[in-house]
């Protein structure tokens, strides 16, 4: 692999890449080789950030479901035998528990590898890090592929890495919260009597269902897509999207549960559905979190990305009486805003995107779909008692009358983000001349305020892409606003405006 090649599998602040073939066009660049050598540059990073030789570390490493996991396990794991430290082999994981292994006693990792690419296709995979201080930054990334640039492919005895049930431990810890938190005996069934179903897409979060959730008496029956399935045969694993959505809603109703539970393909991601088949997720699961966390931490800041409603904003504000703080998109950068106020003494309890990536100050600021779902589980017992239900707590909050979102690409240009900053200044410019109102403070790109709702625009974080969003407090009202809009691309051909085109012409 070329200098190059490497560099081009940095994807923020973690890496990702095509590990299988079968897409056409799409040529495997996350081969074992890269694999190999990026473990080696994240031994060398580790060794010299806690300044211990490698035979003096414990790395963990762990999977998702993808098909191309166990090949790109064995490479890794010959890297890290070789450099000598000691090797936890956790197999099948989620992603907060790879992170959860530095903390727990039985592991006391001093970093983690996750393998995984999240939501993405099924030729995909990637590479998560973990410290004791949390995930690895862009630009720990860029160390670790300098270092895996400078280093060769090594081989070690991959049977000397020892074989570890995480996920167990993991499970054992979340259930154990539940108990804490609902005051009860370690043997107690608080979901006797509730029917309780799990959409895992088929990645990594089967465990939920068979190692918390039916231990703890709730039924189960009806819960989908269980078993690990790298082809993601069923749908898109990702509560983001409205196809996998709609199935576990279906599942909900069809069952008459009396809750559901989505996670994404590594479990750092989640949202539900309620016995009536209203869906959390997005901008509801925000306001549902914020809800469950505001009795304890009053007045507090919830700091959330660039593009959750305006209705929210009155939601957190208005009803629950905390501050809203919008921040840049990317899980990631939300996490850190959050971590930076509460060290500058305002207290966040939370960092949350419209995506489902929630962190909460109380749990390491760790984004884990698992640990949101042990929230909402320990409020609905808790709400039970009351005889009141989890709906309850959002009875406020209201939603746009529409909203659309654009993901518009930028083709033939060699620097997409540069070009992409150039269209941003001159939208910015023809709306400041129109006489368009900005949303102040703005973190990211711009938000414009119309009479009948609001629209923005940013940069991608990941592709070549123009991220257009708009909602409207009345129906047709997103056309009207997306109208006047379209002609702030003008004298841009580099970005393709086919889908506002079609959204026009319906």
């Amino acid at each position: 692999m070329t200098e190059k090649d490497f560099w081009k599998l940095q994807n923020g602040n973690d890496i990702r890449g095509i590990a299988v073939e079968g897409v056409e066009g799409e040529e495997v660049n996350l081969t074992p080789e890269a694999v190999n050598r990026i473990a080696s540059g994240f031994v060398k990073f580790l060794s010299e950030k806690l300044n211990q030789p490698a035979q003096n570390l414990k790395i963990a490493i762990g999977h998702d479901s993808r098909i191309s996991a166990p090949q790109l396990l064995k490479s890794a794991c010959e890297s890290l035998t070789a450099s000598g430290v000691e090797v936890l082999n956790c197999g099948l994981a989620s992603t907060p528990a790879m992170f959860m292994s530095i903390v727990f006693d039985e592991t006391k990792a001093d970093g983690s590898i996750m393998l995984t690419a999240s939501h993405l296709p099924f030729n995909r995979n990637g590479l998560k890090f973990f410290t004791r201080d949390g995930g690895l930054e862009k630009s720990d990334i860029t160390v670790v592929l300098k270092n895996a640039i400078d280093s060769e492919v090594v081989k070690g005895d991959i049977d000397s890495a020892k074989k570890f049930d995480l996920i167990s431990i993991y499970a054992e810890h979340l259930k154990n919260i539940i108990i804490k938190n609902l005051d009860l005996a370690p043997d107690s069934k608080p979901f006797a009597g509730m029917k309780i179903i799990v959409d895992a897409g088929n990645g990594s979060g089967g465990f939920f269902a068979s190692k918390i959730l039916e231990p703890l008496g709730a039924d189960i029956s009806g819960s989908q897509f269980l078993e690990p399935n790298g082809l993601f045969p069923n749908h898109i694993p990702n509560p983001e999207d409205e196809e996998a959505m709609a199935s576990i809603k279906k599942a909900v109703l069809e069952n008459h549960a009396d809750l559901g539970l989505i996670f994404d393909t590594d479990v750092d991601r989640g949202g539900a559905v309620l016995s009536d088949g209203k869906e959390i997720a997005r901008n509801a699961l925000v306001a549902m979190m914020a809800a469950i966390l505001a009795p304890d931490y009053p007045k507090s800041t919830i700091v959330t990305d660039s593009v959750t409603s305006d209705e929210l904003h009155v939601f957190l504000e208005k009803n629950l009486g905390l501050k809203h703080h919008r921040f840049k998109r990317g899980y990631k950068n939300v996490i850190n805003e959050c971590i930076r106020l509460n060290k500058s003494g305002e207290i966040s309890p939370l960092a949350i995107e419209t995506s489902g990536h929630g962190a909460l100050s109380e749990n390491y600021f760790l984004d884990d779909g698992a640990y949101l779902a042990v929230k909402i589980l320990i409020a609905a017992a808790k709400l039970h008692r009351e005889n009141k239900n989890l709906s309850d707590l959002i009875t406020d909050l209201k939603y746009p009358a529409e909203s659309k979102e654009f993901r518009l690409k930028i083709v033939g240009q060699e620097d997409a983000g540069e070009y992409g900053e150039r269209v941003l200044k001159t939208f910015i410019d023809r709306a400041e001349k129109s006489g368009i109102k900005q949303a102040s403070p703005n973190f990211e790109g711009v938000r414009l305020i119309f009479d009948n709702g609001w629209a923005s625009l940013r940069a991608s974080l990941h592709e070549p892409k123009l991220q257009f969003n708009i909602e409207s407090r009345e129906i047709g009202g997103c056309k009207k606003i997306v109208a006047v809009l379209k002609n702030f691309f003008k004298d841009f051909d580099s970005v393709d405006l086919t889908l506002i085109d079609q959204y026009l012409e319906q």
